[in-house]
């Protein structure tokens, strides 16, 4: 970051996509740099969200400002008149999505990651969150359902669950899957079996669900009473069985792309996965 280290002075907020950093200074202006470099004036970010290659930031009168590649939604300028009262950005790896004070969504980027919102626009009204995997897009609506698009196999498609997708509280995504925890504490799941777009090995155990959390391939969910139900890709966190017994008045769990490491009441750590992404509990390496 040499040729833009007397530059990176008052940094507000830092943002990152797979190839660059975008900083936010306190003087208005975005500065970026690694394999795109660039100094943005006079422009009062609010939040800012990356795709693979590119980033999109939500300004201050609730326009978006893009730069990137125009293939990793990098170029707005299609729907900018649309991009008013902007109140969230969520992204795939190459497309964003927008979430407009009215309720109504904004897509823009490759069409094959959720960039065209064309097949449910009409169900995209009163809109109240927005979740993202590897290539597709889930919305709750205010009726607590929720409405997906984007690459069928990463989650774009959820119409084989659409009728158990009633009172939706939150999502959660891989990178080719959903989970929606339902107010009564149950988990419904879709998109690609191997990164946990299904559930039903573990759906009699999926109850109480106070907190679910996911890496690129496995969900792990935290039970009303402390304890942990994984499901997903056996090799990076799916599979818990061999801490199990461990995972007991759990309060919190983080993860990595293929790990996950859970908090217990008593200051442990608990971790399972890739040893790779850290899946090696701490309680074993560190002395």
């Amino acid at each position: 970051s040499s040729r833009v280290q007397g530059k990176l002075k008052n940094v507000q907020q830092i943002q990152s996509s797979h190839s660059s950093f975008a900083a936010i200074l306190a003087d208005d202006k975005i500065v970026t740099w690694g394999k795109y470099y660039g100094i943005l004036e006079n422009v009062n970010v609010q939040q800012i969200q990356s795709t693979q290659h590119a980033f999109a930031a939500i300004l201050a009168d609730g326009t978006v400002l893009t730069w990137g590649p125009h293939e990793y939604g990098g170029n707005s300028k299609e729907v900018g008149d649309q991009l008013i009262n902007v109140k969230q950005i969520q992204a795939t790896h190459r497309a964003f999505a927008a979430l407009i004070a009215d309720g109504t969504v904004v897509t823009w980027g490759d069409s094959q990651y959720g960039g065209s919102s064309k097949r449910v626009q009409g169900q995209l009204r009163r809109v109240r969150q927005i979740q993202s995997s590897h290539s597709a897009f889930a919305a709750i609506l205010a009726d607590e359902t929720v409405v997906a698009w984007g690459n069928l196999a990463s989650g774009g498609d959820n119409s084989q669950v659409k009728d158990q997708l009633q009172n939706v509280q939150y999502l959660q995504a891989t990178s080719r899957a959903f989970a929606a925890i339902l107010r009564d504490g149950r988990v419904i799941t879709w998109g690609d079996s191997c990164c946990g777009g299904d559930s039903t090995g573990v759906k009699q155990q999926l109850r109480n669900v106070q907190q679910v959390q996911a890496n690129s391939f496995a969900f792990a969910a935290i039970l009303g009473d402390g304890t942990v139900v994984t499901w997903g890709h056996k090799n990076y966190g799916g599979d818990s069985t061999k801490v199990q017994d461990q995972l007991r008045n759990v309060q919190q769990i983080q993860a990595t792309r293929g790990a996950f490491a859970a908090m217990r009441t008593d200051g442990t750590v608990v971790a399972w996965g890739s040893r790779d992404c850290g899946g090696r509990s701490p309680l074993t390496q560190i002395v």
